[in-house]
């Protein structure tokens, strides 16, 4: 890797604790959120989300969080699954990004949001409104099943290209190409990369990917020779969608992606490996 070359690494602790069940007391939350931020290691940190407490228990204290997080130079995203979250988010300036899930899974969509495809499309566009009049973030959409689905859903690389840029027409410059059911090979994650970069070259492109920690190497070195330079992952590989699939497959393991990429000391990477250890204590 040249020194010249600027990596950039996002840390989901959302990610990693909303299958959790046993709700994590707030002030653990914010306490592990500060250190990534004082480590000045990671560059966005996805936090929390503004989604309804039904369904997804862990994130009901996301609003008290944002205004007890001290951000440093990281930026905070939080996600967003519908209008009403843009709504609810909206007012908070200290996030930096609103991230949206757009499935282009049918199946997945409608799991993950209780909308089709289309309605989600619709939702992405009013979300935007939302945003232009509080003017105080920006929305990333996240390519949800970009590499694959497992429910026999339609699936080849131009239908990635063809959502994106119609999510583009929307106004929409920062994208996440994610794999939630771990269905990328290294091979295909080049491909998919390759593709949406020489398409798109002035959108910002980054890559959340779910994967058996055997593999995560293999593909973070794949799409880093594809050109990824923003890359996504969870402290010790926790996480999965509770929206996906029972046995659920971890985030990339940030503490590989700090090793591969950044000139880190061995106990740094420990020091928030433990933090989030502690975080996650019962």
């Amino acid at each position: 890797m040249s020194k010249k070359e600027h990596i950039q690494i996002v840390d989901c602790p959302r990610d990693a604790i909303q299958g959790i069940d046993k709700f994590i007391p707030t002030e653990r939350k914010v306490a592990y959120i500060n250190q990534l931020a004082n480590s000045r290691l990671i560059d966005f940190i996805d936090f929390g989300s503004f989604v309804s407490p039904k369904a997804v228990p862990q994130m009901e204290d996301t609003a008290i969080l944002v205004d007890s997080i001290d951000k440093k130079e990281s930026k905070l995203i939080a996600i967003i699954a519908n209008v009403k979250g843009a709504v609810r988010a909206a007012p908070y300036q200290n996030i930096d990004y609103l991230g949206y899930p757009f499935s282009i899974s049918e199946t997945f969509q409608k799991r993950n949001a209780n909308q089709s495809i289309e309605e989600a499309y619709q939702s992405v566009e009013k979300a935007k409104d939302v945003m232009a009049q509080a003017g105080k973030q920006e929305l990333m959409v996240y390519i949800s099943m970009a590499f694959g689905n497992p429910y026999k859903d339609a699936w080849h690389a131009d239908l990635v290209l063809e959502w994106m840029e119609k999510l583009g027409e929307l106004g929409i410059y920062k994208f996440s190409l994610a794999d939630t059911t771990a269905e990328a090979t290294p091979g295909v994650v080049h491909d998919i990369f390759t593709a949406t970069r020489h398409r798109f070259p002035d959108v910002e492109l980054s890559l959340h990917l779910h994967s058996r920690v055997e593999d995560a190497s293999l593909k973070v070195d794949a799409a880093h020779r594809a050109g990824c330079r923003i890359f996504e992952g969870a402290m010790m590989g926790y996480g999965g969608c509770p929206f996906a699939q029972d046995d659920l497959v971890g985030n990339i393991p940030t503490e590989i992606l700090l090793r591969r990429f950044k000139q880190v000391k061995e106990g740094e990477v420990q020091h928030l490996m433990q933090g989030f250890q502690e975080l996650i204590q019962k």
